[in-house]
């Protein structure tokens, strides 16, 4: 268990080793924001996942904004675990952590004696968090996986993009974010088991599984309804009967998303509230206002055709509008279930976020500006998270850490000049 001096932040006793990489970099940074001492592992030379995009374009490891991202809070050593001095030095890092984090491969620490068990000889109650494409066991456990692979693999990538084209793969470390978090929350469970029964764990997170959470209801239709679910773009897929309603809707300045749909309430009232300011602005065709939403719209019932219908007439109206326009008015004066799209300057403007403070500036000592990051991801009242330091610079931390474990200047010197830091 780490010795540290409590701050009044919720995991400031905690010491983690973190040997994530990518978007399952996320779990430690969590742990981090709560007040856990983070120390972020990398190769000498700097981790793979310092990529694009780069600070004001320039090309350099250090000053990648993908590594900011998800390494604020957290001090960082390089150390080459390839090598024996390298490993020896990690043992001993161990021996002191609660929690370590690794997304390097299925036996990749194994073949090094770094795996759960040699780790438990040198600490027996450690918590360690492994992430792997398929997980520990099963035929599928020694593939060799990615981001793609593992949504591909869950199913949610059969739901995302339009139908008359090929799946649509999100084009940012999504899986690997979710894998992150479930990381550590498993991390922060087995912790719970071990204040209870002073036993440690080993933590077996797939990222196939845990991506499987994205499908929400998507696998559950066929056992429900019997309905295959299919890819459907900018719609809102009905069930009962395969039809696909337009819930995006051009305007302007962008998008809006608008729930006219019908059936019950409080998808009728506010379809019907709509229709009645495009009728006040002479945009509501006769048939629309005859329209019986509860009936002729009821999802067991509906057709095609009346949706796309409704939806051209709709968009022919939020066209003559801006989105602020439409949320402000429709939202608060007419109660219609309406939301902006909103765009990443949309969100960096938004007042609701300016209002909780979600925004932080951290200080980069070594550029010409601070960088403002999202904020906090669950405020609590006695133990608030906090916002340290920036993400740690190429084996910023080395002497730092090393230092503690009884190596002297002397020693760190040659372990930096013979590639082991």
């Amino acid at each position: 268990m780490t010795e540290k001096q409590d701050d009044g932040l919720a995991l400031s006793h905690l010491r983690v080793l973190d040997l994530t990489e990518d978007g399952c970099m996320l779990g430690g940074k969590l742990l981090a924001d709560m007040g856990a001492d983070v120390i972020k592992i990398e190769p000498p030379g700097g981790s793979a996942s310092r990529i694009p995009p780069y600070y004001k374009d320039e090309v350099m490891p250090e000053k990648s904004l993908f590594w900011f991202s998800y390494n604020t809070n957290k001090r960082g050593i390089t150390l080459n675990l390839r090598e024996k001095e390298g490993q020896d030095i990690f043992k001993k890092l161990a021996a002191s952590a609660d929690i370590i984090l690794e997304s390097l491969g299925l036996g990749f620490l194994d073949s090094m004696k770094l795996g759960y068990q040699d780790i438990c000889k040198v600490n027996p109650d450690i918590i360690y968090a492994s992430i792997t494409p398929f997980g520990q066991s099963g035929p599928k456990a020694h593939y060799i996986g990615s981001d793609l692979t593992a949504v591909a693999s869950s199913g949610f990538l059969n739901a995302c993009g339009d139908p008359d084209r090929a799946p649509i793969w999100i084009g940012f470390p999504q899986s690997s974010q979710y894998s992150g978090c479930e990381a550590a929350i498993g991390a922060m469970t087995a912790y719970w088991y071990r204040l209870n029964t002073g036993e440690g764990q080993f933590v077996d997170v797939s990222m196939q599984e845990a991506n499987m959470s994205a499908n929400m209801n998507t696998l559950q239709m066929w056992d429900v309804n019997k309905v295959e679910f299919n890819r459907v773009g900018a719609f809102s897929y009905v069930a009962a009967t395969g039809v696909k309603q337009p819930i995006y809707f051009k305007c302007k300045d962008g998008f809006v998303m608008i729930l006219a749909l019908g059936g019950n309430p409080p998808y009728v009232p506010s379809s019907t509230n709509l229709v009645k300011w495009m009728d006040e602005e002479g945009m509501a065709p006769d048939w629309l206002k005859n329209l019986n939403w509860e009936v002729d719209y009821n999802a067991a019932i509906l057709k095609q055709a009346l949706a796309d219908k409704v939806g051209k007439a709709i968009e022919a109206f939020t066209l003559t509008k801006t989105k602020e326009e439409l949320y402000n008015i429709g939202s608060f004066e007419r109660q219609i279930l309406i939301a902006s799209v909103s765009t990443t300057q949309d969100i960096t403007e938004d007042i609701q976020l300016a209002a909780r403070n979600f925004w932080t500036v951290i200080n980069h000592p070594e550029l010409s500006e601070d960088i403002p990051y999202c904020g906090q991801f669950a405020p609590m009242t006695e133990s608030p998270v906090q916002f340290k330091i920036r993400a740690p610079l190429i084996g910023e931390h080395n002497r730092e850490i090393l230092k503690t474990l009884g190596l002297s200047e002397e020693k760190i010197t040659k372990l930096q000049q013979k590639g082991i830091i």
